[in-house]
């Protein structure tokens, strides 16, 4: 402090605030992101299986890395509901019970009904060309029985119609749970086959004609179509067990 500074703080009748002592700015860490990312896409891709052991070792080994960027990933995806730590047991890639992707795909249910909704009264040509697109990159992926290319088209076509919602906040909050809608999609996929691609094609003629309630409407029963297979899907493979 200048003594100007210094003369006008004992003029007030206060003395000189010290201020408080902080840590340093955490620095960026590129590396631990990139293999959080590439982690977190190996489980939802189901490349890492649920209930797989995660060993640290081989993870490092796999994707060219040293052990700790491994380990402090796998927290970060314990802390996320991604991995399990059991104690002396080690990490495993988590399992999802039946009530946890119940909640999970009801909310979505509600949020992309809205988003539907909200593109129908905002769409532009151009953004529903671009739907067209998208669609017609599913309706080949499903065509050539490509099942991670259906469920990367599906999350394509959901995202854009969210963007075309123009909420910000309600974009913010889908977003918060694609990418467990994608792991959870990804078993279904094919079963959702050509039905989900046709509901699609009525969504999205519903919001080029400026539909909002059939838009919604249409959101709201392709989702909930979703979920029941899941759990029907869920259901047979209990029964096979």
């Amino acid at each position: 402090m200048t003594q100007q500074g210094l003369a006008s703080t004992r003029a007030a009748g206060g003395s000189p605030m010290a201020r408080p002592e902080r840590s340093p700015l955490e620095r960026p860490a590129p590396l631990r992101e990139a293999v959080y990312d590439a982690l977190t896409e190996m489980i939802i891709t189901r490349e890492l299986q649920p209930g797989v052991h995660l060993v640290e070792s081989e993870l490092a080994a796999q994707l060219g890395v040293s052990r700790q960027p491994v380990r402090e990933a796998l927290q970060r995806l314990q802390t996320e509901g991604w991995v399990d730590l059991r104690p002396a047991l080690g990490a495993f890639v988590h399992v999802p019970t039946d009530a946890e992707a119940d909640q999970l795909l009801a909310v979505r249910t509600l949020l992309e009904a809205e988003s539907a909704r909200l593109a129908a009264q905002n769409a532009t040509p151009e953004q529903v060309e671009q739907l067209w697109q998208v669609q017609r990159t599913g309706e080949k992926a499903l065509a050539d029985d490509d099942q991670e290319g259906l469920v990367a088209a599906n999350a394509d076509l959901h995202a854009h119609v969210v963007a075309m919602s123009g909420n910000t906040v309600l974009a913010d909050l889908i977003a918060s749970v694609d990418r467990r809608v994608r792991w959870y999609y990804l078993p279904i996929a094919r079963a959702r086959g050509k039905d989900a691609w046709d509901e699609h094609a009525e969504l999205i003629d519903a919001i080029a004609r400026g539909n909002p309630s059939r838009a919604g409407d249409l959101m709201h029963r392709h989702t909930e179509r979703t979920r029941e297979i899941y759990h029907e899907r869920r259901a047979t493979a209990k029964g096979v067990a």
